[in-house]
């Protein structure tokens, strides 16, 4: 646990418009307290993010709903009540706290309760919201240790606490429920099956929203390497194509996949939430060894599957 020097300073940080990059379950975030504008347009300055992207706020604990989101339908409160702390974003009508910079202009609010000792305690005694998107440069892998938030963003962040590996290594579910239909704008750590069975009914996931939600752009999540996309079966021979054309090549792929002992591998569990808790470290190790091409085995369409799947389909994406 961090000592109780640490968090006040990082308090302290915050309430003078300083930029701390704290752990959650998810991944590392890069927190500016969500009502100091100057410190906020900082952080999208740091991660050189478009000012229309949204950013989450993240809050202490359900009971400051109201201070943020106007409208909380019956489905909010029940989703919260049973998810909150943890990987799950409600989406909802914004109150005045919630500014532009934070909304990206919208009226709507991007609300979640993380659940990390480390970033609870700093969100309680602070007694506000911070605005953290992924403590990275915009685009890049999400961080899931402090290590990877040094790498990556070095003295621009004033303070890095250092709470351990992220347990659930992708982030957060969003749910919209700012309109009648609810619908998941993010698969996340939270499974789309877990939302459905407290609200009692199917929940869509929409690839395409006028409201706009963090990682929603078609390229992101993106190592250095190329991504190519395949199913457990096709590794082998997609590996031996592009090493035809004189490229380095990995494989990210479940433990159980059998592959010839010359190619490299990034293993990750057959389970998919091992493999989401995993899955940003084996990419950023892919990098670190200089791997021109990494071929990416797509896992089964369901639970957090679902989440992985569509991580790693951002990170094929074709880039800007």
């Amino acid at each position: 646990m961090i000592a109780p020097e640490s968090l006040e300073r990082a308090v302290e940080l915050l309430r003078r418009g300083g930029v701390v990059a704290l752990p959650t379950e998810t991944v590392y975030g890069l927190s500016a307290n969500a009502e100091d504008e100057l410190a906020v347009r900082r952080v999208f300055a740091i991660k050189g993010r478009p000012a229309t992207h949204p950013l989450i706020v993240h809050i202490p604990g359900v009971e400051h709903l109201g201070a943020w989101a106007h409208e909380v339908p019956e489905a909010a409160r029940k989703l919260a009540e049973a998810f909150w702390p943890g990987p799950l974003t409600l989406v909802l009508k914004r109150t005045a706290r919630a500014t532009d910079a934070v909304t990206g202009g919208q009226d709507t609010v991007a609300l979640r309760v993380p659940n990390h000792p480390v970033a609870l305690a700093v969100l309680r005694r602070l007694g506000g919201g911070l605005a953290a998107p992924s403590a990275n440069r915009f685009g890049k892998v999400s961080p899931t240790t402090a290590e990877h938030v040094r790498e990556d963003l070095g003295g621009d962040v004033d303070l890095v606490l250092d709470g351990g590996p992220c347990t659930v290594g992708v982030e957060s579910t969003i749910v919209d429920l700012s309109s009648e239909e609810p619908a998941i704008l993010r698969p996340g750590g939270l499974a789309a099956e877990n939302v459905e069975r407290v609200l009692g009914r199917k929940v869509p996931v929409r690839t395409t929203s006028k409201v706009r939600v963090s990682g929603s752009l078609e390229s992101h999540y993106a190592p250095r390497a190329g991504v190519v996309l395949v199913e457990p079966g096709q590794a082998v021979a997609r590996v031996q194509e592009l090493r035809g054309q004189g490229l380095r090549v990995g494989v990210l792929g479940p433990a159980s996949l059998a592959l010839p002992a010359d190619v490299p591998r990034f293993d990750v569990p057959d389970e998919p939430a091992g493999a989401a808790r995993v899955l940003y470290a084996r990419l950023r190790e892919a990098d670190a060894q200089g791997h021109d091409v990494l071929v990416a085995c797509l896992p089964a369409e369901s639970g957090l599957g679902i989440a992985v799947r569509d991580r790693l389909s951002r990170a094929a994406a074709p880039r800007g």
